[in-house]
């Protein structure tokens, strides 16, 4: 029997490796993906955010389980919905409940809701309802508490002011509370990562070098105990990043990096653009995340 995503991400979490998950903004970038994971014997997610079929050409979370579901190879992959907002980008309500139960139904193996833009309070009432539907399709949820900025509209403020303030780091005494009242098995974190742009001309630029506190990461990891999550994982220094899961990140997202080597290479060919995601793929699971072969600890006898 396939082992669930809620015991691999665990068994990365009490190995000190960490989960790639490889966001898919255009639908062709898929089979690339999953065919450099094989080769390079790593178990990773293939994910899909919100802003990904409303924003870029994901199309639809079925049109991105159709795809998968061609060419899926469950001994280096699972299905994963990425960013689900309750508060968008744009700072329009979402409907995340009917997102999530339609994720659940499609037959995806985890969920993640995003309530960062809301009140705590707030955010814990809307993540312990998604805690409700997903474990009764029994999948683990991600939720989100800080500000990974980087999403919204407008320059960032300059990052090394960003970094020295904190601002917008996840309070570990406020993590700890989230993770008890509302039952979420993995936490995304907020400790100097940023996302990259998704609109106008900043989607294509070179996005920042970010660094990481992992001192602040201790901090909640002492007080959470659950696997917790880095956002924005393009673009991170490397040094910060192999630190980060030997102190309990257990799961970072990758979208950046991938998406650029496509566009950049779609107007050459489809092939182009197809080896182009395929070799930036197998480069940051190889050299940048240094976890090749990392499907026979996450996902062992597979």
């Amino acid at each position: 029997m396939a082992r669930s995503t809620r015991e691999l991400i665990l068994n990365a979490w009490k190995a000190g490796t960490v989960v790639p998950a490889l966001n898919v903004p255009h639908l062709p970038m898929m089979e690339p993906i999953v065919a450099a994971l094989r080769d390079t014997q790593t178990f990773g997610l293939i994910q899909v955010a919100r802003l990904e079929w409303e924003k870029f050409q994901a199309k639809s979370l079925k049109a991105i389980r159709d795809t998968y579901s061609q060419v899926k190879d469950e001994r280096y992959t699972r299905l994963h919905l990425d960013h689900v907002p309750v508060l968008d980008e744009d700072n329009k309500r979402v409907d995340f409940e009917a997102i999530i139960s339609e994720a659940a139904e499609l037959g995806y193996g985890s969920v993640m809701v995003d309530g960062s833009r809301l009140p705590l309070a707030e955010n814990i009432a809307c993540t312990a309802k998604v805690v409700a539907i997903a474990y009764r399709a029994k999948l683990p949820v991600e939720a989100e508490l800080g500000a990974v900025l980087g999403h919204e509209a407008g320059p960032l403020p300059p990052y090394d002011e960003l970094f020295a303030s904190g601002k917008g780091f996840t309070d570990p005494v406020e993590a700890q509370r989230f993770v008890q009242e509302t039952g979420v098995d993995w936490l995304s974190v907020a400790i100097g990562n940023v996302h990259g742009a998704i609109s106008g001309a900043a989607k294509s630029q070179k996005k920042v070098e970010a660094r990481l506190n992992i001192e602040h990461l201790d901090r909640i990891r002492a007080l959470t105990g659950v696997p917790l999550v880095l956002h924005g994982g393009s673009g991170i220094r490397k040094e910060y990043l192999l630190q980060a899961f030997r102190h309990g990140i257990a799961k970072i997202n990758i979208g950046t990096a991938l998406r650029q080597a496509y566009e950049k290479a779609v107007p050459e060919s489809a092939a182009a653009a197809r080896q182009a995601v395929y070799d930036a793929t197998v480069t940051t699971m190889r050299d940048e995340l240094e976890i090749a072969g990392s499907a026979k600890i996450i996902n062992p006898g597979s």
